[in-house]
């Protein structure tokens, strides 16, 4: 599974490089976006609410997510 590294970056960026590995990736494929900040969580959160993807989280540690995106 392909991984984006976002640990210190703020939005919009994660949110940008998740729109280009969108683009590139197949119906059914899925990515890991990794992030320390909660605000990108959130953006991220809100910006698939309103797709047809899958999003799933997990806190790996204190302050440190996985993202998951499946492209529906």
């Amino acid at each position: 599974m392909k991984t984006i590294d976002c640990l210190g970056e703020f939005c919009p960026i994660p949110i940008l490089r998740i729109k280009s590995e969108l683009k590139i990736t197949s119906k059914g494929e899925c990515f890991m976006v990794v992030t320390d900040h909660s605000c990108v969580l959130q953006s991220i959160q809100d910006y698939f609410k309103k797709t047809h993807n899958t999003v799933k989280t997990n806190e790996i540690i204190n302050g440190v997510w996985e993202i998951v995106i499946t492209k529906g």
